[in-house]
């Protein structure tokens, strides 16, 4: 059977399964959720994800829910294909704290960040920019950190392309559409690192089913 990811494009979340699919080389069957419907608040989708959230999963008779267990669900049952997307043994402890930054240093900023200068105005919505002056000044902070990580090593959690650098990918694509674009330039380090991870051929292909939307 073919693995399903319930979801949509619009879905930064949704699209970090995408990515990691792409990068083992695995067959998934995208079955799209309208959200501006309801269609995640519905019986049949609440049953796949309590929280009514987007994205949820199966592959055979397992059923998930939050993406970045299920990237890791994939990393590691399908550990033999494509790229490795995580490590063995004590290296592994490293990429699982820079996993646990991503979730909870960068991604509650970067959201908002996300939610006030891309969604806001696609769906005409006033920006409020108290809001993104706060959430800039944290966002500055926490690239301050990853500037001097990555003069350690090449990616977040070790010199290898791993999910600690894959969870950033979507959020970290649609800032860079933004003023914000300069904040990750003007560092270095970080600067390459973006440009790196962002070049992946997986999250081409996660782009190019985007534009066939």
């Amino acid at each position: 059977m073919v693995m399903k990811v319930y979801g949509n494009l619009m879905s930064t979340a949704a699209m970090r399964v995408f990515a990691a699919l792409y990068e083992k080389d695995l067959e998934f069957e995208l079955v799209t959720v309208d959200m501006k419907a309801g269609e995640h608040k519905q019986e049949n989708f609440l049953a796949l994800n309590p929280f009514g959230q987007v994205p949820a999963f199966e592959d055979g008779d397992l059923k998930l829910f939050e993406s970045r267990a299920i990237t890791q669900y994939i990393a590691h049952e399908y550990a033999a294909k494509g790229a490795p997307l995580v490590c063995e043994g004590k290296p592994m402890a490293t990429v699982a704290v820079w996993m646990e930054v991503e979730a909870h240093q960068f991604d509650p900023v970067a959201s908002k960040l996300q939610w006030e200068l891309v969604f806001k105005p696609l769906f005409g919505m006033a920006v409020d920019a108290a809001a993104v002056k706060e959430n800039e000044a944290k966002l500055v902070k926490v690239l301050d950190v990853y500037e001097a990580r990555l003069g350690q090593s090449k990616y977040l959690g070790c010199d290898c392309f791993t999910l600690a650098d894959l969870h950033h990918i979507p959020t970290l694509t649609n800032l860079m559409g933004t003023p914000l674009k300069e904040l990750f330039e003007a560092r270095p380090k970080v600067s390459a690192w973006v440009a790196d991870i962002m070049a992946r051929p997986a999250w081409a292909k996660v782009l190019a089913m985007k534009n066939k939307q």
